[in-house]
């Protein structure tokens, strides 16, 4: 396997990722990254954050209402979407590495990975539909 030639402009996706939690769009990392980065295009963008994702460096939260959303945390853990304004968060939970076990008993294949997904309504947009 060949090695990846460094890229700060890759680094700086990776470090504006891994101080969100809000899991922004691939437009969000390229509108924020071409701040320190004037000249970077929204194509770069996107490829370094599929090539990031591939790695296993990021994660890449697809089928969230349209728009891939992308997290900079890869240890395992649970997300929420809203329904209603479509935020992605993350969901604290205990005993997530649990499930994978009790799955598999039911199970005749081999289980890679899990990726808990929740929807409904966030706080902020519950509190609208109480209005």
């Amino acid at each position: 396997m060949a090695t990846l030639k460094y890229s700060r402009q890759r680094e700086s996706i990776k470090e504006f990722l891994m101080t969100r939690k809000d899991h922004p769009t691939a437009d969000v990392v390229y509108e924020n990254v071409k701040k320190i980065y004037p000249n970077i295009s929204l194509g770069t963008v996107y490829r370094n954050l599929s090539l990031l994702s591939d790695l296993g460096e990021i994660q890449k939260l697809s089928s969230f209402g349209g728009a891939d959303h992308f997290d900079g945390c890869v240890t395992p853990h649970c997300h929420f979407m809203c329904t209603e304004c479509k935020r992605v968060l993350d969901l604290e939970t205990e005993d997530v590495n649990d499930l994978a076990p009790k799955a598999v008993r039911n199970f005749g294949g081999k289980i890679s990975s899990c990726d808990i997904r929740f929807f409904g309504l966030c706080e902020d947009c519950l509190k609208n539909t109480e209005v």
